[in-house]
């Protein structure tokens, strides 16, 4: 949006310089991308008048010119040399006179093939108006002769650029920023000058409109008989190209100005062309329209058209059509002012892959309440500039989009802000806001205005309070609380705490995609249903992980790779499930990997490869206190002799196990790999520590060896023995396995230490072998053993 200053400061006028202008403007939010003169500086410039023109005697493209200053410089003729093509008798130009400084040049006296000049007639070019000009610039005949040229032709004006964001399609015109600044300001705002234009023909043309939710207002009028031959003020050229468009015609120069000045887009039909009634609608398949940039389109059906009975007229919204437009000899219009709603407009641009001024504004919302008014507007403008009759407005009016009243509580106002506004500061704020309201207990009642498509919560109304009072005037406040530490629970692990532990055992944590290759959850894991992704960021990560166990030997093969033959990692992440009703789960879960040496290398500790034993310590340490066993189970993952079950408190918790060896073939490992696997919330419970009396007398240790056949596991045996140990056993250890033809086949030989205590006493010889005794008759009991001699 760009547009300039003198123009902006005719309907409002705040006592601030360009600078402070522009700077109020941005820290409203409307913010000002480019601030810059409409010239370069320069000095000792006048309008002139040529009286006469003759060839250069030793040139045939130079002129000899005799030219008129007149106002406070000599009073007899300027001889000036000129080669532009379009100098002729009778022009008013800008001369520059000896002694003046343009942009790169400084006038004198010179002397061009033997004929002295003093001075020179400008272009926009050399004054720095317009880079693109060619030859002199040609002023209006009624510019006064003398005149400093920069005070005519508003030299001294800025042009403002904007960068303004999508919901602020109200600032699409200098009226619409002029309200803006007049309310930032607390400045008065001139109003539009629009009067009603008196009918002097009685000519009409009907209008259907067969698509009212997409166009629920349309006016027009015909005026016949204008001058399109009349030049367009020198004004409105000015603003016009100020603001970035060019004069092409005084009736689209008149549309283009008020669409600039009031953000109405309008459109004007040459009324010879019109064949029938105006139509509303959306277009058929197969028709075609040739528009005002030359573009032919195939038309899609939900492009909204104006139409007549034979054929398209103009994309509604978007721009008119070639066949119709306003041409040299037109004598007779049909000017057009609607209201189409953006969501019929939105995205047509793009589709077409082209956008207008009208479009721009359209898909943003425009001000419906005044459309009948700058109709009037226009007319009035045209009329002034280039005659004509004019007929009655024919107005197609339907639903209008509602303002509905929105409720702004001063204490929310106070709570999003952070800052205190009073009653009568929301007041001021609305009024200056021009915003139609009641208040009622510090209770706001407020209706959006109908050029206001982006105020629609209460939180909108709130962000214009903040807006007029000053972004820069909320000062920044420290947070104050109260702050106290959170108590952590002591029956529970943080999950902090739990790769702490990690860490401290040598592991290193490793974080991954939970997206991961399908290949891994259907032959890996065998799961038949993986989570599929609709849109994967990569074919090798389609679906959702229901384990982490693929990715850590994904992260054991980057390291091999880097030749890192030592490696132990663990991952705590989210994995998802889908069950057998569709619905889906998220697990969190906490994997090991350890492969390669167990210890690192060093003299004291001889050399041997990590094994289901060490990584079954670090569970160990993990669920410390708690309830744990190990039963050995099978897994598509794990080696079927080398992996179990890991049961906390009778729950099947996980899994630990080293990799199968089908897998470590086919993944390239030349070593075992260990891994295990479990759910995170059954590590978070937490075994506190309880006091308990120390015995002063010393404790006996007695082995015992038994022979079971080869199927008992041994955890089923130690659970016998601590079921229905004596008190004075405080611990019962296997230390030794044996299997050789002394035991027998299919058995082996079961070694464990107990150690006997108690509190009281010091244990005699009868206490203790009653106890073991006990132990013994058990074992023989459940699961058919005999000691060992």
């Amino acid at each position: 949006m760009k547009f300039s200053e003198s123009w902006l400061r005719t309907f409002v006028n705040p006592d601030y310089t360009s600078d402070e202008l522009a700077h109020a403007l941005t820290m409203a939010g409307l913010e000002v991308e480019n601030l810059e003169p409409v010239a370069a500086l320069f000095e000792h410039v006048v309008v002139a008048e040529v009286l006469r023109v003759e060839n250069h005697p030793e040139a045939d493209r130079l002129k000899i010119c005799q030219v008129c200053v007149g106002g406070g410089h000599a009073k007899e003729l300027l001889q000036i040399v000129c080669g532009a093509p379009n100098v002729k008798t009778g022009i008013k130009v800008p001369c520059a006179v000896i002694g003046a400084k343009l942009p790169g040049i400084e006038i004198k006296k010179a002397k061009l093939r033997g004929v002295l000049s003093f001075g020179m007639l400008c272009s926009a070019r050399e004054l720095g108006i317009n880079e693109n000009a060619d030859g002199l610039l040609i002023l209006p005949d009624d510019a006064p002769t003398g005149q400093n040229f920069r005070d005519y032709y508003t030299l001294d004006d800025k042009v403002f650029t904007l960068s303004l964001t999508p919901n602020r399609a109200d600032c699409l015109s200098v009226y619409g920023v002029a309200r803006e600044i007049s309310a930032i300001t607390d400045t008065v705002l001139a109003p539009l000058k629009i009067s009603h234009v008196s009918e002097e023909i009685p000519d009409t043309i009907e209008v259907h409109v067969k698509v009212p939710d997409a166009c629920p207002l349309y006016c027009g009028r015909i005026i016949r008989g204008i001058n399109l031959n009349a030049d367009t003020p020198l004004w409105m050229k000015q603003r016009l190209e100020r603001s970035g468009l060019r004069s092409i015609n005084v009736v689209v120069d008149a549309t283009n100005y008020v669409l600039l000045e009031t953000g109405q887009p309008m459109h004007a039909f040459d009324l010879a062309t019109l064949d029938g009634a105006i139509q509303v609608r959306y277009a058929k398949a197969g028709e075609k329209i040739t528009l005002l940039n030359d573009s032919e389109i195939i038309l899609a059906p939900d492009m909204l058209l104006i139409a007549d009975d034979c054929r398209p007229l103009a994309l509604a919204g978007i721009m008119g059509g070639l066949e119709s437009a306003v041409v040299p000899g037109t004598v007779d219009i049909f000017l057009e002012c609607a209201f189409f709603t953006p969501n019929c407009i939105s995205g047509k641009s793009f589709t077409l892959g082209f956008s207008s001024d009208s479009a721009h504004r359209f898909e943003r919302g425009v001000d419906f309440a005044a459309t009948r008014s700058v109709l009037e507007y226009a007319t009035e403008l045209i009329q002034s500039i280039c005659g004509g009759k004019v007929g009655p407005v024919i107005e197609a009016k339907y639903q209008l989009p509602e303002r509905h009243q929105i409720a702004v509580r001063t204490d929310r106002v106070r709570r999003v802000l952070g800052i205190s506004l009073t009653v009568d500061q929301i007041f001021e704020y609305f009024k200056r806001l021009r915003f139609v309201f009641s208040e009622n207990d510090g209770i706001f009642h407020v209706t959006p205005p109908s050029y206001r498509f982006d105020l629609v919560i209460e939180e909108d109304f709130i962000e214009e309070l903040a807006r007029i009072h000053g972004y820069d005037a909320i000062q920044a406040q420290q947070p104050r609380t109260e702050l106290s530490m959170l108590a952590v629970p002591e029956k529970k692990h943080t999950p902090a705490a739990i790769k702490q532990m990690l860490v401290m055992r040598d592991y290193q944590e490793v974080i991954n995609y939970a997206f991961v290759d399908e290949f891994w959850e259907r032959d890996l894991l065998q799961n038949n249903c993986p989570i599929a992704l609709k849109n994967p960021i990569a074919s090798h990560m389609s679906v959702m992980r229901s384990s982490l166990i693929g990715g850590l030997i994904a992260n054991l093969q980057f390291n091999l790779n880097r030749k890192q033959d030592r490696v132990r990692l663990f991952e705590m992440g989210s994995c998802f499930e889908c069950d057998s009703n569709g619905n889906y789960h998220q697990l969190d879960k906490l994997a090991g990997l350890g492969y390669g040496d167990a210890y690192p290398e060093q003299w004291g500790e001889s050399a041997r490869t990590i094994d289901f034993f060490d990584l079954k310590a670090d569970i160990e340490a993990l669920f410390h206190g708690r309830e744990l066993s190990f039963q050995s189970g099978s897994h598509s993952v794990f080696h079927p002799g080398k992996s179990a079950r890991v049961i906390v408190e009778q729950n099947l918790v996980g899994w630990l196990g080293e990799l199968h060896p089908h897998w470590q073939k086919k993944f390239d490992l030349p070593r075992p790999v260990v891994l295990f696997e479990f759910l995170l919330d059954s590590l978070l419970p937490k075994s506190l520590a309880h006091a308990k009396e120390m015995s002063k007398y010393p404790p006996v240790r007695r082995d015992i060896a038994v022979i079971v056949d080869n199927h008992v596991a041994v955890q089923s045996l130690l659970d016998e023995m601590w079921g229905c140990k004596p008190e004075i056993v405080t611990e019962i250890i296997l230390f030794d396995m044996y299997r050789g033809k002394s035991v027998g086949e299919k058995r082996k030989s079961l070694a464990f230490k107990v150690l006997l205590q108690d509190i009281e006493k010091t244990l005699t010889d009868e206490d203790i072998d009653q106890a073991i005794t006990s132990l013994l008759h058990v074992l023989e009991l459940k699961f058919n053993a005999t000691l060992r001699t």
